[in-house]
């Protein structure tokens, strides 16, 4: 364990445990656990789920073909609810080259953003498996861009930053359009995982799918993933590729 990494956990974890303590004594004085300044508060005693598959996708490019994963789903009521997140890529026919899982306690502030915290675990097939402290925010930005931010911290202390932003355009009542767009910067050098310190990598994807039914609808559509800085050089001196543009064809529902 790197030196100060025990003291940044129990830091972590102290953070965790009073945020939790926190918010069960709000809801404790306010049974509906609405916001006292809102000018309607909703009635909180129905929990209701969701269960998302985002992006369930093959791709083909010049390195080779790839899969990927990408889904959520929720359970609770209009202000409390657990999340669960969970994606995954790797070449296909081949072991993953990693499986993310986050498992989430979301609360609603406003009415369309959420604060989150819990933990996440990546299974790195060959290699030995990392966990993290979450702390995120996800909502509907202003014009509808769906946004989904989040602060990471290594069980060695090493922190990290992720944004996820994707906009629907509406081209017919069933066609639509969906640009997306993800970054990753860490704050540190991490040479066990091949991650650099500052901007990493980004990957930017232009999807078209059709709605057979509202909660199904096939895609067709490229990604781009690109390297930078350390994490760039780190990827060259392993004799990996840099940069990447695959054609994806996949599936999104929900239930």
């Amino acid at each position: 364990m790197k030196p100060g990494a025990f003291r940044l956990q129990a830091m972590v974890c102290m953070a965790a445990t009073v945020t939790v303590l926190a918010t069960g004594m709000a809801i404790a004085g306010n049974p509906t656990g609405a916001p006292e300044d809102w000018p309607m508060p909703l009635k909180d005693d129905s929990p209701f789920s969701l269960l998302l598959l985002d992006r369930f996708e093959y791709g083909d490019s010049d390195d080779g073909n790839s899969r990927l994963w990408d889904a959520q789903g929720w359970y609770g009521g209009d202000y409390n609810k657990l999340w669960v997140k969970t994606e995954g890529e790797g070449p296909t026919g081949e072991s993953l080259e990693v499986a993310e899982t986050q498992l989430l306690y979301n609360r609603t502030f406003s009415p369309f953003w959420g604060w989150q915290t819990g933990v996440r675990y990546d299974i790195r097939p060959g290699e030995e498996d990392v966990a993290y402290a979450v702390f995120g925010l996800q909502g509907l930005a202003p014009q509808w861009f769906e946004s989904d931010l989040a602060l990471f911290v290594s069980e060695d202390g090493d922190a990290s930053l992720r944004g996820e932003f994707e906009y629907d355009l509406l081209l017919t009542q069933r066609l639509k359009l969906q640009p997306r767009l993800e970054f990753n910067v860490s704050a540190e050098d991490v040479p066990e995982l091949g991650v650099g310190s500052g901007l990493s990598n980004t990957e930017a994807g232009l999807r078209l799918r059709y709605e057979i039914r509202r909660e199904l609808a096939p895609y067709v559509g490229v990604r781009w993933e690109r390297l930078y800085g350390d994490t760039r050089d780190m990827a060259r001196a392993a004799g990996e590729d840099t940069s990447r543009t695959s054609l994806v064809i996949g599936l999104r529902a929900w239930f």
